[in-house]
C-alpha cells in the first residue's frame, strides 16, 4: 500500500527543517502594560502608603475594574492572608496591615498577579512526537503584590515574585505512545 504523495513532502519537510524546529512552542502572558519585572517593581515602588489613592494606583494602570490579573481582596481575605492560624498575633503585623484589619469593611485588597512565561520544546521531533521523552526550556517572570486600601488611599504595601525564571522540564514516558499518564 502507497502513501499519498503529500504525506512523503510533509516527511520530507520535516526532517530537512531541522527536528526541534517543528515542536510544539507556546508563550503564557498575562494581558498588562508592563514588559518586565523590572519595569512592574518600579511602578510598584512609586506607591507611597498614607500618600498614593485610588486614583493615583488607576494613573498607574492598578485597576481591577480594567485590569483583569487584580484581584479584590475583602475583609476575609486579607485576615486568611495575613493571620492564617490563630497563633500569629495580629499586633507584631506591620501597622498598615493592623489598621486595615481594625477597620474591618472599610478597608480592601488588591492582589496583583502578572507573569510572562515562553515555553519552547527542544530535542528530538520523533521522540517528542510520540511521547518517548518530551524536554521543555521555560523562561519568564513573575511578580505578585498586595496593596491594602482604606478610605481611598493606600496604607499598605507589599512586593514579591521571580524577576527571572529559567527551567528545564524533561518527561520521559518509556512506553511513548503506549504510556498514558
Amino acid at each position: 500500500m502507497m502513501m499519498p504523495k503529500t504525506t512523503w513532502i510533509l516527511l520530507l519537510i520535516a526532517a530537512l527543517a531541522g527536528c526541534s524546529s517543528i515542536l510544539p512552542q507556546s508563550e503564557n502572558t498575562d494581558v498588562n502594560p508592563w514588559t518586565s519585572y523590572q519595569e512592574m517593581q518600579t511602578m510598584f515602588d512609586s506607591i507611597i502608603p498614607h500618600k498614593t489613592t485610588v486614583e493615583d494606583l488607576k494613573a498607574l494602570k492598578l485597576d481591577p475594574h480594567i485590569n483583569p490579573n487584580i484581584a479584590i481582596l475583602n475583609y476575609s481575605d486579607i485576615l486568611r492572608r495575613f493571620i492564617p492560624s490563630p497563633s500569629i498575633n495580629a499586633h507584631d503585623l506591620d501597622l498598615g496591615v493592623q489598621e486595615c484589619i481594625k477597620a474591618k469593611m472599610e478597608c480592601e485588597g488588591y492582589e496583583i498577579n502578572q507573569a510572562v512565561m515562553e515555553s519552547n520544546r527542544y530535542g528530538n521531533f520523533f521522540v517528542d512526537f510520540f511521547n518517548f521523552k518530551r524536554q521543555t526550556n521555560i523562561e519568564g517572570w513573575r511578580f505578585n503584590g498586595i496593596l491594602l486600601i482604606k478610605d481611598n488611599i493606600v496604607i499598605y504595601k507589599l512586593t514579591g515574585g521571580e524577576p527571572a525564571i529559567h527551567k528545564n522540564e524533561e518527561h520521559l514516558n518509556p512506553l511513548g505512545p503506549l504510556q498514558i499518564f
